[in-house]
């Protein structure tokens, strides 16, 4: 288990006497899919880092709309911001497929954070860089048309969650259509038409819950 920990964005930094530190409260939680771990504007009482599976983080719009804004793989930790500020959730947490989590509650996480500045440092590090990503984000859907947006999406997932091979790279993702959409920021019906274009081209291959990208392909 401190083997995963180390591989957490937030803990990278921190040694194995204060790895020992997090595991001593953190409780280790199976979910089936489906399961809303928390909800938007819900007040944050815990934060949590994948194990296993994947966890989508959405919102909605006051007209019932779902707005995709990352997927949470093994590694990664999510929930953290609430419990920061005080705030309520900026999101929703919803697992894709059978996922085991680390949960860490609210109070001894305040006071590990008290204790142990490296941790603190670590968090702020990770925060900037979704802050950056936020930007980005914002700077993609301003400028980017939609076929770079799909594209540009497609590879961000690939430099995440996939595994490489040689020339290819292959994705696990239990996002559907509309997911997938919903992050690169475009209608379902132009996301289809550049799947199917980049697939007529040899740039990916499907499977059940994957693509395959074909580096040389999508350089040529």
């Amino acid at each position: 288990m401190i083997d995963r920990l180390r591989k957490v964005g937030l803990f990278d930094s921190l040694s194995e006497e204060q790895l020992e530190q997090v595991l001593k409260i953190s409780q280790r939680r199976a979910f089936p899919p489906g399961t809303v771990l928390f909800g938007e504007k819900e007040p944050g009482t815990a934060f949590y880092i994948v194990l296993s599976g994947s966890i989508k983080l959405f919102t909605r719009s006051a007209a019932g709309e779902e707005k995709v804004l990352s997927v949470a793989g093994p590694g990664d930790s999510f929930g953290e911001l609430a419990l920061l500020d005080g705030g309520p959730r900026s999101a929703s947490a919803q697992t894709l497929e059978p996922s085991l989590l680390l949960e860490i509650s609210s109070e001894p996480f305040m006071g590990l954070l008290q204790a142990h500045f490296d941790i603190a440092r670590g968090i702020l590090v990770e925060l900037c860089r979704r802050l950056r990503q936020t930007n980005e984000h914002v700077n993609d859907l301003t400028f980017l048309d939609d076929r770079t947006r799909v594209l540009k999406n497609l590879i961000a997932l690939a430099n995440k969650h996939g595994k490489r091979d040689g020339l290819f790279i292959t994705i696990h993702v239990a996002l559907n259509y509309d997911e997938l959409a919903q992050m690169a920021g475009v209608d379902k019906r132009i996301l289809s038409d550049v799947l199917r274009e980049l697939e007529s081209r040899g740039v990916l291959q499907f499977g059940l819950n994957e693509y395959k990208l074909n580096l040389s392909k999508l350089r040529g």
